[in-house]
């Protein structure tokens, strides 16, 4: 019996997208790294419902999504926003930075994660 909602097909493929990093989200998942050893424990790809979360910090129901160009099309807008609707009802914060954002601005990516989860984070 599984035991979750989360199909084998998901799962399959969210296994796949953890050995296809973007150069956006190995810098993500690289920041992510500096706030483990302040209690924050980020997965990649990881399956939520019916969809995979870039990076999410399950226990807290943070969610963080690295965005390239398909998400700068209509269909990827109105996908987003159906998905980011779905993860809220489900209790979940969301937090979208674009390819750009990572590639320029780490800094202040790291900044405002922090300021988002600063209540999560055992310094606090």
């Amino acid at each position: 019996m599984p035991h979750s909602n989360i199909t084998p097909k998901t799962r399959e493929r969210a296994r796949k997208l953890r050995t296809e990093l973007t150069r956006a989200e190995a810098k993500m998942w690289n920041l992510l790294r500096d706030f483990r050893p302040r209690g924050a424990r980020f997965r990649r790809e990881t399956p939520i419902g019916p969809y995979i979360a870039d990076f999410a910090w399950l226990s807290k129901k943070v969610v963080i999504e690295v965005d390239g160009d398909s998400h700068e099309t209509v269909a990827g807008r109105a996908h987003d926003n159906v998905r980011d609707a779905w993860m809220k009802d489900q209790g979940y914060t969301v937090l979208r930075f674009d390819n750009s954002d990572l590639i320029d601005a780490e800094d202040h990516v790291f900044l405002e994660i922090e300021k988002a989860i600063s209540t999560y984070l055992d310094d606090h």
